[in-house]
């Protein structure tokens, strides 16, 4: 009796630690980088921060979609001789070639392999290989994650702006912000204080928002340029997307903002708003990913 009984212990010990290494193991996370059209300076940085707080937290792991080679040809002028202007034509095509190579890591397939991606600063119409499935694949239960220009990419593609909750109209200068805590209890904005001052900003303005549609995180109470009329000015939000979850934040354009190094050039926000923006980021991924739960999102 005490075998059988040393036996059911042994075997109940070791399914414990079968389920606690199963959910140990870190998600998987896809970053898009690729641009079509503007292309942020911002954009390695952004890569090299990602890939930091995945392996400092140990919650998840971060595979790339980078942006191919681009041809150094200009675009030819009104003096340009045929074999210049075919060459750049032909430089266009293998870009683009290359691009929907890049890219086919969003198929519907190769999807599988990961819990949530995120766009990065992206811009334009990418050529995914099958956008209704990217949409099914985060209905289905897994993570969006957009940060600053994603909401700057597929303007002709209304379901991806309704999915994201809102597209990137203009921004004007860059400036300081105050930007308002609208939920201290979420894991993108439990880090930061009522009020968190951001020295300076490229702050985006929205059309196609509605603010029933999704969840506040950080707003600004006037307009982020003059008259600095007083509204309701959207800055990070997240939703539900069906059994998915999308999050994103329109902070991210300048490198001091990504990153705590004190050596940046011209840096314009201290090393303290950098270490609230990464914990910004982090709760944002870990509340997209379902590692992390916060105020109630209808």
């Amino acid at each position: 009796m005490k075998a059988i009984s040393s036996i059911l212990a042994t075997t109940a010990l070791l399914s414990l630690t079968f389920l606690s290494a199963n959910a140990a193991e870190p998600k998987k996370l896809l970053v898009v980088t690729t641009t079509m059209e503007f292309r942020h300076s911002s954009i390695p940085t952004s890569e090299k921060i990602l890939e930091q707080l995945g392996k400092d937290s140990g919650e998840f792991t971060v595979d790339f979609v980078h942006q191919p080679p681009e041809s150094t040809l200009r675009r030819p002028g009104n003096n340009a001789t045929p074999e210049e202007r075919k060459a750049y034509d032909d430089a266009q095509t293998e870009f683009k070639a290359a691009m929907k190579t890049a890219l086919q890591k969003l198929s519907p397939e190769n999807l599988k392999n990961y819990d949530g991606v995120a766009f990065v600063s992206t811009t334009g119409q990418l050529p995914i290989p099958d956008p209704q499935g990217l949409l099914d694949w985060i209905k289905a239960g897994h993570a969006f994650i957009g940060i600053h220009a994603a909401s700057d990419t597929f303007h002709r593609w209304p379901a991806y702006i309704d999915m994201l909750g809102g597209e990137f109209d203009h921004h004007g200068a860059q400036l300081s912000v105050d930007c308002l805590n609208q939920d201290p209890q979420n894991p993108a904005t439990a880090a930061l204080p009522k009020v968190w001052t951001i020295s300076q900003e490229e702050m985006y303005q929205f059309k196609n928002y509605n603010a029933t549609n999704v969840h506040d995180l950080l707003i600004l109470d006037k307009k982020p340029q003059p008259p600095f009329t007083p509204g309701h000015y959207p800055v990070s939000w997240c939703k539900t997307y069906s059994s998915g979850r999308v999050f994103y934040s329109s902070l991210g354009h300048r490198e001091d903002i990504w990153d705590t190094d004190s050596s940046i050039k011209d840096r314009k926000n201290d090393v303290e708003i950098s270490k609230a923006y990464q914990k910004h980021i982090l709760g944002g991924i870990e509340w997209a990913l379902k590692l992390k739960d916060g105020g109630k999102v209808d």
